[in-house]
């Protein structure tokens, strides 16, 4: 059970790594959206891999990632996320 917890926490912080995302700023994000949640508790969360699969979905709304690939090689589990990204180059005279 252990390494599934350790993979959960490592997803999720692999997207807030990705995203340039605090905890507190997550926090502020997600209280946006009526969900109750503190920098400490978001900390405790993700320190023990101990979390809701709706706390993930609401993280993970929170980061615009809309995407989950789960992928199996060799009887280890791969998990990577991926938001749907749109990107433009900005003109010099933007």
């Amino acid at each position: 059970m252990d390494d599934w917890k350790l993979k959960a926490k490592r997803l999720l912080k692999s997207e807030l790594i990705r995203k340039g995302i605090s905890h507190k700023m997550l926090a502020l994000e997600l209280n946006q959206l009526g969900i109750e949640e503190t920098k400490s508790s978001i900390d405790s969360k993700i320190s023990r891999g101990t979390f809701s699969a709706a706390f993930l979905l609401q993280c993970l709304y929170v980061l615009d990632c809309d995407q989950l690939f789960l992928g199996r090689e060799k009887s280890t589990l791969s998990i990577a996320a991926e938001a749907v990204v749109s990107y433009q180059k900005k003109s010099k005279n933007a």
